[in-house]
């Protein structure tokens, strides 16, 4: 992962228009989206949005066109290689997949996920709740 915010981050550089504070600011957001990406890919909607948000201030104007450019790119190459990597069963830190949901108790399951929604076998109903209430497709009782 630290590769992969570094990547970002040195290609921005060069455009950086507010000082050494704004350097270390570009760099810890591309650090933190890179991260948050590889830990909390499933709520993290639009990653590339996120982080040109958070790096746009420190750019000029003429400039603005290149940084969305490279951040939406990184973005998305970060996201492929980390579904690549988390197809061996494991996240990008190297520990094992759990699923995304919680047991009757109150703790993490600790099944391992199916690749497509992060929910296990016994957990699947959950990721088509989530499906209907992203499709807007929620009805008022009368």
């Amino acid at each position: 992962m630290y590769q992969l915010s570094r990547a970002i981050y040195r290609e921005l550089a060069s455009d950086i228009a507010t000082g050494k504070r704004g350097h270390a600011e570009v760099l810890q957001a591309c650090e933190r989206a890179v991260e948050r990406l590889a830990t909390d890919r499933h709520y993290f909607a639009q990653p590339a949005r996120t982080l040109y948000r958070d790096v746009r201030p420190h750019f000029p104007l003429h400039a603005q066109a290149q940084v969305w450019a490279v951040v939406q790119q990184y973005m998305e190459v970060s996201d492929q290689l980390l579904i690549s990597l988390t197809a061996g069963g494991r996240d990008a830190f190297g520990n094992p997949l759990k699923c995304r949901s919680t047991t009757r108790r109150g703790t993490p399951c600790q099944r391992i996920p199916v690749h497509e929604n992060g929910y296990c076998p016994s957990h699947q109903h959950l990721a088509e709740t989530e499906r209907t209430k992203s499709s807007g497709d929620i009805r008022m009782a009368a």
